[in-house]
C-alpha cells in the first residue's frame, strides 16, 4: 500500500467514505478531497485515526513496515502531534522535491518550473465589505482568483477549500484593523458566531465587524471609535456570512 489513501481504506476494511468521514469528524467534501487528491489530513485527523485504529505511526504515514505493531506504544496527545507534524512535513518535502510540474510552461517569475497542484485558486468576488457597501448574492460569479498554497491552507485555516472566498475592504470603520482597499479570505463554514472577526449582512447590506456574544444578542464592534457598537437581536435581519481568517494589504 504505497499511498494514504490505500491504508486509510485498508484501516476502514473498504468502508464507504461517509462512513469513515462520520467516523473522523469530517465533511463529506473534505473526505473526498483525501480520497480523490491523496491528501494527508491534519495532524489532528491522523491522531484520531490512530487512536480508533491502533494502527502504527510510521506505517500509516509512509507505509512502512507493519500496519499493526505487535506492542503498541502509548504516546501523549502532545507528542502525537508533535511527531505527525514533524513526518507530514517530511512528506511534503519529500513529495515537492520528486514531484515533477505537470506543465513546464508554469514558471515563476525567475523562470523557475512550478507546480500548479501545490495551490488551490480561491474566488475572489466583487464584493466590498466594511462600508455597507454591495450585497453578499449565493450565486455571485467570482471576478477572479487568489492563489494559496493547499499545505497552508491545510495547516492554518482549513481543508475545506470549497468553503473560502476573497473579497474587498471598504471605508474605514475598521481602521487600526482593516483598512479600505484590504483583501480578505472568509470561511464561509465559520458561521456560528464567537467572539471575532466577521463578515456579516445586516438587511441588504454586507459588513466585516468584531463580534462579542452576550446573552441572546451581539455586540457590534467597529474598530475606529467614530463608529459606535450596537446590538443584534434574533428579530433582526441578520445573517453571518463567515469569519475572516486572513488578510493582504498594499503597503
Amino acid at each position: 500500500m504505497e499511498n494514504f489513501k490505500e491504508r486509510l481504506l485498508f484501516l476502514w476494511d473498504g468502508a464507504k467514505p461517509a462512513h469513515i468521514a462520520k467516523d473522523l469528524n469530517l465533511s463529506i467534501s473534505g473526505m473526498m478531497r483525501i480520497l480523490e487528491k491523496n491528501t494527508i489530513p491534519k495532524a489532528e485527523t491522523l491522531i484520531l485515526i490512530q487512536n480508533l485504529k491502533k494502527c502504527d505511526w510510521q506505517w500509516l504515514m509512509t507505509g512502512e513496515g507493519e500496519p499493526f505493531p505487535a506492542q503498541p506504544q502509548e504516546m501523549s496527545l502532545a507528542d502525537n502531534i508533535a511527531r505527525t507534524d514533524k513526518l507530514v512535513q517530511q512528506l511534503a518535502a519529500q513529495k515537492r522535491k520528486n514531484r515533477q510540474p505537470e506543465s513546464a510552461d508554469v514558471c515563476d517569475t525567475q523562470g523557475n518550473p512550478v507546480d500548479v497542484d501545490e495551490f488551490v485558486f480561491i474566488p475572489y468576488y466583487d464584493v466590498r465589505l466594511s462600508a455597507g457597501i454591495g450585497l453578499w448574492v449565493d450565486n455571485e460569479q467570482p471576478i477572479n482568483t487568489l492563489a494559496f498554497r493547499a499545505e497552508w491552507l491545510q495547516t492554518f485555516v482549513t481543508s475545506q477549500f470549497d468553503k473560502l472566498s476573497v473579497v474587498k475592504v471598504s471605508g474605514d470603520s475598521m481602521d487600526d484593523v482593516l483598512k479600505n482597499n484590504d483583501t480578505i479570505l472568509v470561511d464561509h463554514a465559520q458561521n456560528e458566531v464567537r467572539d471575532g472577526l466577521y463578515a456579516l449582512r445586516i438587511g441588504n447590506e454586507v459588513f466585516v465587524k468584531r463580534i462579542q456574544r452576550l446573552p441572546n444578542k451581539l455586540l457590534v464592534i467597529s474598530a475606529n471609535t467614530a463608529y459606535p457598537p450596537f446590538e443584534l437581536s434574533a428579530d433582526d435581519d441578520f445573517a453571518i456570512i463567515g469569519k475572516v481568517v486572513w488578510l493582504g494589504r498594499l503597503l
